[in-house]
Parts: C-alpha cells; sequence; structure tokens
C-alpha cells in the first residue's frame, strides 16, 4: 500500500486557498462577452450611418481637366506628358 499512498497523494498544494479562481475567470470571462456585445453593436451602428457611395476624390481635377480639353480642343494626354513624373 505504501506506492498507492505515494501516488495518490496530493502534490498540488493547498486547493482550498485557490477557490477564488474560478469564479472570478468566470466573471472576467462575462464581462468581455459583455464588452465584446456593445463593441459589435457600436460598429454596426456606425457602419449603417455611412453613405452607400463616397464622392470620387479626382472628381473635381478631372472636371477641370475635361474643361480645360474643351477650351483647348486638344487631346487630354498633353497634360499628363507636361507634369513632370
Amino acid at each position: 500500500m505504501g506506492a498507492l499512498d505515494v501516488l495518490a497523494e496530493n502534490n498540488f498544494g493547498d486547493t482550498r486557498s485557490g477557490g477564488l479562481a474560478g469564479p472570478m475567470g468566470l466573471l472576467i470571462i462575462v464581462l468581455l462577452g459583455i464588452v465584446t456585445v456593445f463593441l459589435i453593436r457600436n460598429m454596426t451602428a456606425r457602419i449603417r450611418r455611412l453613405p452607400a457611395e463616397f464622392p470620387d476624390p479626382d472628381a473635381e481635377r478631372k472636371a477641370a481637366e475635361a474643361q480645360s480639353v474643351e477650351r483647348s480642343g486638344s487631346d487630354p494626354d498633353h497634360l499628363d506628358k507636361s507634369t513632370p513624373a
């Protein structure tokens, strides 16, 4: 019976002192879950407020180029060739 007593011995220390670790871990997991739900709701609301299409940032430049081409009567490629790379 001596070998079984050695194998059955508790080598993990006092298990009663760590009795709060389980409930604290559960509380942290639940709080992280609640925070995640609020973050998802906030992101969803922000995404719904976004416009379906964003304005083209180059639209003004393209319109100005088109007007200058109409006035000069030349092709629009001359603008690209004259600007340094």
